[in-house]
Formats: structure tokens, sequence, C-alpha cells
């Protein structure tokens, strides 16, 4: 059943309409809030094949003005990587141990890092880490030897993306309690990275929508192309 909230922002948008983006975001701040900060999010479908190996869209990046969420982070790491995970401020640090903790069916924690020696050990939790995009991957900076780094891009606002079956792509812009300037910022940031993802082989359209949500309202179609053009200056 849809709320009432949700159907007064509704009716605030012109449905004919692909929004620039400040006057998405002030849009998107003046609807009826709800009872928590809700995430904002921008939604994109891309004109790839993501069954194709060299069409995969999947990174990170860290937002200027943070995601709003705090991230709770596993370190697979030993010996003076183990100490630097702990007094970066890692939640949870050990190998075997956690190793067997997932296995078991605990994944109280939003962000693994591992560093390469483990990776041996740490691959075969692939099969469950995998499904729920909590596997350590070099490309996401989450396979590394530069691990305060690493715990302190996760702490301090960096997401990861990776597009799905039907070429789409969910990604944390921020929160409702962010300011216009923090959310633009945001999202310009995010639209930059994955327009310098477009891959080299693509014919045609990259980017066929694009649009600004929040948790509990309706999605805000942007105008692709001003965007695009805001986000590469």
């Amino acid at each position: 059943m849809t709320s009432k909230r949700y159907k007064q922002a509704h009716e605030m948008i012109d449905k004919t309409k692909r929004y620039e983006l400040d006057e998405a975001v002030e849009l998107l701040l003046k609807f009826p809030k709800a009872k928590f900060d809700e995430t904002v999010e921008l939604h994109m479908n891309l004109g790839v094949d993501p069954r194709k190996a060299d069409q995969q869209i999947r990174n990170s990046l860290v937002l200027p003005n943070g995601s709003g969420q705090s991230s709770t982070v596993l370190v697979f790491a030993e010996g003076d990587k183990a100490d630097e995970a702990k007094e970066a401020g890692a939640d949870f640090v050990g190998v075997d141990e956690y190793v067997e903790k997932i296995n078991s069916g605990w994944f109280d924690f939003d962000v693994a890092i591992t560093t390469p020696n483990l990776m041996g050990k740490i691959g075969r939790l692939g099969r469950v880490l995998g499904p729920r995009s909590l596997m350590p991957n070099p490309k996401d900076g989450t396979v590394t030897m530069n691990i305060k780094q690493a715990v302190a891009d996760a702490k301090g606002g960096k997401i990861t993306y990776r597009i799905d079956k039907f070429s789409n792509l969910h990604i944390i812009a921020g929160k409702l309690s962010f300011t216009s300037k923090q959310l633009t910022e945001n999202v310009l940031t995010i639209v930059l990275a994955i327009l310098r993802e477009r891959p080299a082989a693509l014919k045609g359209i990259y980017i066929n929508s694009l649009s600004l949500t929040s948790t509990m309202g309706p999605g805000i179609k942007l105008d692709i192309t001003s965007i695009s053009k805001l986000a590469k200056h």
C-alpha cells in the first residue's frame, strides 16, 4: 500500500520533465520527510551487456562528502598488518576464526579487506561472500597491503558499485540530512566515475536512464546530457 507521504511526494514531480541536477536535489529535499534520515540513491540503466567480460561495470570511489553511513569493517590480516588494521579502526581483525564464522553463517560486517598473501585462503569464501557483494576485490581496493588507507576509506565514505544482470546500477549518494551542495557534489562524482568506466568497445548510448531517489520517496528523472556535461567540467 502506497503511503500518504509517498503520494504527496509523487504529486510534486512533473512526470513529463527530465530535471537538471540542482532542481532535482532541491525537489528531493522538499519531499515530506520520514521519521529517519533517508538514504539518497542514484539509479542508472546502462547500455552495456553485463554478460560480456569487457562490459562489466564494477568499482569503488570515495564520495567527497561521505556516504552518511558508518561501515562495519572486517580485515583479514596477520602480524604487523593486523596491528595496522586495529589502529586504523577496523571492527574485526583476524583470519581463521573469521573464516570459520563466515562459513557458519556470520555476516555482521559491511566491508571485508584482506592482504594479498591471504587470498588463497580467503578466496574459498567467494561462494558465500560473492552473492552478498562482500568478497574482497583488488578493483575495489579491498585486496591491498595498504590496510590503513583501505580501512580509512571504508570508514570515511567509500562506496562500491556493481552492475546487475539487467544493466542497472544503484549507488548511494548520501543522506537527506546533507545539504544540496553536498548531494550535488556526490552525485557529480558518481556520474563522472561511471562515465570513465564506459567500455571502449561499446557502441551507441551508454547511459539510458538516470534518476535520483530517497529510501521512502519516488524517483526523479534526471537530464542525462546536462548532468554528464556538469560532471566532466
